[in-house]
């Protein structure tokens, strides 16, 4: 199992690294990583790794097997051996874009209390479906309720329960389409606002921003019809 850097610190950018294995594939696991892998909606991390005397770039991040965490490194590259030591570096700006995306949509997800069916975070556009049968009337005020949560600079935290304890508060889980990882026990609970009071609680496995005043202002996009009862949702972050 891959000790997941990113889980005890969203905001590490580099960290000494070494290389536990290389899979048939060609993929690279470390001991510990920096890299936060696909899932969720939110993309792998990219970024690159100084191993044994040379500079590997990294283009995606995915989940392996029995909890390892493994790196794609761009095509045609000589790879180290494993036991090679070194360090690993992010893209930095990419994921910081992409932290501050999820928490938006974390809370589009307060501004329209609906169940959710999809959803994709990227770092110029995200966006969620919800099953919602009618458009909203009234895009601006969406749009000024979602900035007002955001300039409100809510405290964003995380903790964790068992598994008994979601079954026991299915409302928690927000999403039709993909279900909240299990098989180690426990389940992350990210959490924006005051513990008495949170705005937002939800399982989650991704990385977020410390504070919604950190996301800046948003931009809404089109609201869209995919389905019967789909409306596809889209942001971006305002310039």
């Amino acid at each position: 199992m891959t000790q997941a850097l990113y889980a005890e610190d969203a905001y590490l950018r580099s960290a000494p690294a070494e290389l536990a294995a290389v899979t048939e594939t060609g993929h690279l696991v470390l001991r510990a990583s920096l890299f936060c892998p696909a899932g969720g909606g939110q993309p792998g991390d990219k970024g690159a790794l100084h191993l044994a005397d040379r500079t590997v770039t990294i283009i995606d991040c995915v989940k392996g097997e029995a909890g390892s965490i493994e790196l794609v490194p761009a095509p045609d590259q000589v790879l180290p051996a494993p036991g090679a030591g070194g360090s690993q570096t992010l893209d930095w700006p990419r994921r910081h874009q992409l932290m501050r995306m999820h928490t938006a949509l974390h809370l589009l997800s307060v501004v329209l209390p609906f169940p959710v069916t999809g959803g994709a975070i990227g770092a110029e556009k995200s966006r969620l479906d919800f099953n919602m049968p009618e458009a909203p009337e009234d895009k601006a005020q969406i749009e000024a309720a979602l900035n007002a949560l955001i300039a409100a600079d809510h405290p964003v935290s995380e903790r964790w329960i068992s598994e008994a304890e979601l079954d026991a508060n299915p409302g928690l889980v927000k999403t039709i389409s993909v279900a909240p990882p299990r098989g180690v026990g426990r389940i992350r609970l990210v959490q924006i606002g005051a513990a008495e009071a949170p705005v937002d609680l939800q399982p989650c496995g991704g990385t977020h921003v410390r504070r919604t005043g950190e996301i800046g202002p948003v931009v809404l996009g089109k609201i869209e019809k995919k389905g019967r009862q789909n409306r596809r949702v889209s942001i971006t972050l305002a310039p």
